[in-house]
C-alpha cells in the first residue's frame, strides 16, 4: 500500500486503493535549453492549489466527489538523465499494473518520455496527443539525444509513424517541421482538426501530453522557453474537453516555471488546467 503524500494537491488527499487516478510529481530539468526551474513546479503547485476550488463551473464537477491518490514527487537523479527517466517509467508501470491512470506533474517535457515507456509497454497501441508550443522532434539538441527539445522524436522511435498528433505548435527549426510532415500529424497554432483526431482515436489507448506553453505567455509567462502566439485558457480547456471521451491510460503536464512569473498568475493556471484534467479523467 502506498502513503499519500503529506501536502497533497487540493481535494486529492485520497488512498491508493480507492483512487482511479494518481498524480505524482518528476520534478527534473537537468536538459532544459533555456531558461530552468520546472523542477518546483509540482511542489509549488500544491502550495498554490489551496487558491482554487475543488469545484469546477466549466463542468459542473467536484474534486470532493471523485478519488485522485496524490505519490508526491519522485527523487530524481539529477546527473543522470537515463536513470530519472528509468526512475519514472518504473512508478508509471506500477501504477498502470494496479489499473490505475498515472498523472504526472513535470518538470520539463523529457519527463513524459519515462512514462511513455510504461504505457507503451501495456498498450503496444498506444497513441500520443500533445498540446505545445514546440515541435520537440529535433534528433538531438547540441549532440544530445535526450532533451526536452528531443522528447517526441523519442517517442516517435518507439510508436513510429501515425501514433502522435500534435496541436498549437509554433516553434521549432525547419528540419523539424520538414521531418514531420512524412511522420506526425501536426496543427500549427490551434486546435483545429481536433474533432477529427478523436473520431479517429475512439476506442484506442491515448497517452495525453500537455506543454503548458501552448498557452499564450500573455496567459502563462511562468515558462522556460515562452513563445508568442499561444492559445487562451478557455481554448485549451475546450480541447481538453474535446479529448475526455477518448481511452487516456496516461497523462502529463509540464513545463511550468513558477520564478518566471512572482505573479503567480501561471502557478493557478497551471492548478486550474491539472483540476480540469482530473475531472475528466474520472468522468466515466
Amino acid at each position: 500500500m502506498r502513503s499519500k503524500n503529506i501536502e497533497t494537491f487540493i481535494g486529492c488527499d485520497n488512498e491508493y486503493e480507492e483512487s482511479k487516478t494518481v498524480i505524482f510529481g518528476a520534478p527534473f530539468d537537468s536538459t532544459t535549453s533555456f531558461r530552468p526551474g520546472t523542477r518546483f513546479a509540482s511542489k509549488v503547485m500544491r502550495s498554490e492549489s489551496f487558491g482554487i476550488e475543488t469545484y469546477s463551473p466549466y463542468q459542473d464537477k467536484d474534486l470532493e466527489d471523485i478519488a485522485v491518490f496524490d505519490g508526491g514527487d519522485l527523487e530524481l537523479s539529477f546527473g543522470n538523465t537515463e536513470k530519472a527517466l528509468a526512475q519514472i517509467e518504473k512508478f508509471a508501470a506500477e501504477v498502470l499494473e494496479d489499473n490505475k491512470i498515472p498523472c504526472m506533474i513535470g518538470g520539463e517535457h523529457l519527463v513524459t518520455l519515462g512514462a511513455v515507456r510504461a504505457a507503451a509497454k501495456k498498450y503496444p497501441d498506444l497513441h500520443i496527443i500533445q498540446f505545445d508550443a514546440h515541435t520537440d522532434l529535433r534528433d538531438d539538441y547540441l549532440g544530445e539525444p535526450l532533451s526536452h527539445a528531443t522528447v517526441i522524436r523519442r517517442v516517435w522511435d518507439m510508436l513510429g509513424d501515425g501514433k502522435i498528433f500534435q496541436f498549437g505548435i509554433r516553434s521549432g527549426d525547419r528540419n523539424e517541421f520538414q521531418w514531420g510532415k512524412d511522420h506526425v500529424f501536426t496543427n500549427k497554432f490551434n486546435f483545429a482538426g481536433l474533432e477529427t483526431v478523436v473520431e479517429k482515436l475512439q476506442g484506442k489507448p491515448v497517452y495525453l501530453t500537455i506543454d503548458l506553453d501552448v498557452l499564450d505567455p500573455s496567459v502563462f509567462p511562468g515558462t522556460g522557453t515562452p513563445e508568442a502566439g499561444g492559445v487562451s485558457f478557455i481554448e485549451l480547456l475546450n480541447a481538453m474537453l474535446a479529448v475526455s471521451g477518448l481511452n487516456i491510460v496516461g497523462c502529463d503536464i509540464n513545463e511550468l516555471s513558477p520564478v518566471y512569473d512572482q505573479s503567480g498568475v501561471s502557478t493557478a493556471a497551471a492548478c486550474k488546467v491539472l483540476r480540469e484534467l482530473l475531472l475528466m479523467l474520472n468522468s466515466k
